[in-house]
């Protein structure tokens, strides 16, 4: 087997600067530490199975409305894809990341996972698909059938382009749903007709105030009961849950609680390293939006955590941490244009424009404490570029380098 590329300084960079603002209202200097390389692709097999929920990037110059409609790039918004796959890290499509439900409708959603779903199949990769009801308009959904008819029209969307589904978390159910029989109803029904065994995603309210009390209970340890008692009276049609509560334990528990056969996918943008690393009782598989900003680095720590370097894949991912709890800070929400920001920084698009015009739910202050994490974490792949992309965009909010 090779040896792998090791991550290198480039001292370089650190003669890099540009004015960053400050909290106080100052302006500082701001120097840029000795960067890092990561392989540009994966060698070898992962112990963990690791999935990206990655974003849409939009076309900025369609003559649209982005808060009523979205316009997507196709052509970068695939490349995004390829090169995740050339990280060996698997895409989990159409979620929240890709603002779904929050700018991207159901018709595009369905024409992403189309198009992403023909894409891995030309390259036999990883791909996972998000099928929700978000077509249903909560106000319109009167009892759990309807919701049942709603995700029934997107699992099979789905599985006709040759998908396979993350079963979403709905925002009618949680609207309509009282009690566990409620949702009992509506999941056992729906997975006892997919054709392969889905992955289910347990979102918290902080990155979705319309799912608050979902699973029919404000009480998260009844949820988590609730949770637990149907997905592992489904087992056999379900390969994993991703759970995005942003609490550590929680999923830890959950995660020995669930029947062997289902694996655990961490959700938790916060504490993912120590729970990928895992303990003596199991570890958590990933399915994380933080890792379409740092596919590079939790590619190549991921390949030494297989290799039994745990020293070296700490050592990796653990200074990312601060960067992906930066943006995913309350509004957690709002979390989306952090990824986005960090892939304009890249060089995976030319601009830093959303769907739905959401590059504006951060403020200057956020953007350029962002720049600072990814710098100290190794994270900007081109330093030069990623300095004068930040440039510009302060120059548009009044300071100039």
């Amino acid at each position: 087997m090779n040896k792998p590329v090791q991550p290198k300084p480039v001292p370089s960079t650190s003669s890099l600067s540009l004015k960053l603002p400050k909290a106080d209202r100052s302006i500082e200097t701001y120097r840029l530490a000795a960067s890092r390389t990561f392989p540009a692709k994966l060698e070898g097999p992962l112990s963990r199975i690791a999935f990206s929920a990655v974003h849409t990037v939009t076309d900025p110059f369609a003559d649209n409305d982005p808060w009523l409609s979205a316009a997507v790039d196709w052509d970068k918004t695939i490349a995004f894809r390829e090169h995740v796959w050339d990280l060996g890290l698997g895409v989990a499509e159409a979620m929240d990341t890709a603002q779904r439900g929050m700018g991207l409708d159901w018709p595009t959603s369905l024409e992403l996972i189309t198009r992403s779903v023909s894409a891995a199949k030309r390259r036999n990769a990883l791909v996972f698909s998000g099928a929700g009801t978000d077509h249903l308009a909560v106000e319109d959904a009167r009892n759990m059938d309807d919701v049942i008819r709603a995700y029934e029209e997107q699992t099979s969307a789905v599985e006709k382009v040759g998908g396979r589904i993350i079963l979403m978390a709905s925002r009618a159910l949680a609207k309509l749903g009282r009690n566990a029989d409620d949702y009992a109803k509506v999941y056992d029904r729906v997975l006892s007709q997919v054709r392969e065994p889905v992955i289910i995603h347990w979102l918290g309210d902080m990155f979705d105030p319309a799912l608050t009390g979902y699973w029919g209970t404000n009480d998260l340890d009844k949820a988590m009961d609730i949770a637990v008692a149907i997905i592992n009276g489904n087992a056999a049609k379900v390969d994993g849950v991703k759970v995005s509560l942003l609490d550590k334990q929680r999923e830890i528990d959950m995660r020995r609680r669930l029947d062997k056969r289902i694996k655990m996918y961490t959700g938790d943008d916060f504490n993912y390293a120590e729970l990928i690393a895992g303990d003596v009782e199991g570890f958590s598989h990933a399915l994380l939006g933080i890792f379409d900003a740092i596919a590079p680095a939790a590619s190549y720590a991921l390949s030494r955590l297989a290799a039994g370097d745990e020293a070296g894949f700490h050592d990796v991912l653990g200074p990312t941490v601060p960067l992906s709890r930066h943006i995913f800070k309350a509004p957690t929400r709002f979390y989306k244009t952090g990824v986005v920001f960090m892939a304009y920084l890249n060089g995976h698009q030319d601009h830093f424009t959303m769907v739905g015009g959401q590059e504006s739910t951060r403020s200057t202050l956020h953007l350029a404490e962002l720049f600072r994490l990814a710098d100290k974490a190794g994270l900007l792949a081109d330093p030069e570029l990623a300095t004068r992309r930040m440039q510009a965009v302060l120059s548009t909010h009044g300071i100039e380098s």
